[in-house]
């Protein structure tokens, strides 16, 4: 699975890399060398001076938004250490909260449930976020306000299909698969289909009634291309921000119960370096501002279905909304 959420499965190897790397710090990483000035963020190079290193998990999505991160600092003054792509959350998350990297785009979900120990999530996205931002700064992490994107999990089904059975919600699944069980058949991956806060609960929350010989378990990105291209698949488990939705054309389903947590991406910071910069929040709010689950769709399909660069994807995004310049 592509990032870590509840449980802990992919934390020792992530944890074994940051501590055989840890011993003289993090030290990793790249200068950022690009030439931008500031746009409509940035102006009076309020992080002039400032010498700030970056970072993401190692997805498409938190690459961008890291990219993104970097470059509105270099364009506001700072030199910029690129530490964006380490593997899994655990590693990007450690690097935070030790000061190894000062700032990343972080999920209310991961935070809520994975680093902070929550068992259900909070419905209301805002409360999510002030609750998250409350219990991480007495470990030294300061949130600043959430985007609208939200990328969690959904049900994809192709239009082809969708056109005989007119599926809007997850509760329309569950009354199809009481009406006609045979008709339900669903492609997940291995961990989502055994998890409480996937498979099993979803079809406990909704009432659903899936045989098992209707669930196939298969790499996440098989399941795009079942679900949009054969009819073995007619739903499949996906994320909410993939653009690969938008290239095969599916359509997802709404989380009518509220089943799934929501994962808004939000910028989390070292506490010790926002104390230092406060003008940060002058620069990330803004584009927190914009950010979207459908511009997230757009900006994932140009590195997953286009093969760009996440850093060219990045800035050119930036330009165009006019936050930074190119000199």
């Amino acid at each position: 699975m592509r990032r870590l959420r509840t449980a802990l499965a992919a934390a020792s190897g992530a944890l074994a890399l940051l501590a055989a790397v840890s011993g003289c710090g993090l030290k990793s990483g790249s200068p950022m060398v690009d030439d931008v000035v500031p746009g409509s963020v940035g102006r009076g190079l309020p992080l002039k001076g400032a010498s700030l290193t970056v970072t993401s998990k190692n997805f498409s999505e938190n690459i961008i938004l890291g990219q993104m991160v970097g470059l509105v600092f270099k364009a506001a003054g700072a030199e910029v250490l690129d530490r964006t792509n380490l593997p899994g959350s655990i590693s990007a998350r450690e690097a935070i909260v030790k000061g190894d990297a000062d700032a990343m785009y972080e999920y209310t979900g991961t935070a809520w449930i994975t680093y902070q120990g929550n068992a259900k999530p909070i419905t209301n996205p805002r409360a999510q976020w002030a609750a998250v931002r409350g219990a991480d700064l007495k470990n030294g992490v300061t949130w600043l306000p959430q985007s609208t994107l939200n990328n969690t999990y959904s049900l994809g089904i192709s239009q082809a299909n969708n056109a005989k059975y007119h599926l809007r919600t997850l509760s329309d699944v569950a009354a199809l698969s009481k009406k006609d069980p045979s008709a339900v058949t669903i492609c997940v991956e291995n961990e989502f289909a055994s998890r409480e806060d996937g498979l099993p609960g979803m079809q406990k929350a909704y009432g659903m009634a899936i045989p098992a010989s209707h669930i196939q378990k298969m790499d996440a990105g098989i399941i795009y291309t079942q679900v949009s291209t054969s009819s073995s698949c007619l739903l499949g488990e996906v994320f909410t921000t993939d653009g690969r939705i938008k290239a095969m054309n599916l359509a997802t389903l709404q989380d009518d119960k509220h089943f799934f947590p929501n994962y808004n991406a939000a910028p989390e910071l070292h506490s010790r370096t926002y104390e230092k910069y406060p003008a940060i929040a002058g620069l990330l709010d803004p584009l927190s501002a914009r950010l979207t689950t459908q511009v997230a769709r757009d900006l994932n399909a140009k590195v997953d279905v286009e093969g760009r660069d996440p850093h060219d994807v990045a800035l050119d995004w930036l330009v165009s909304q006019g936050f930074v310049k190119k000199r």
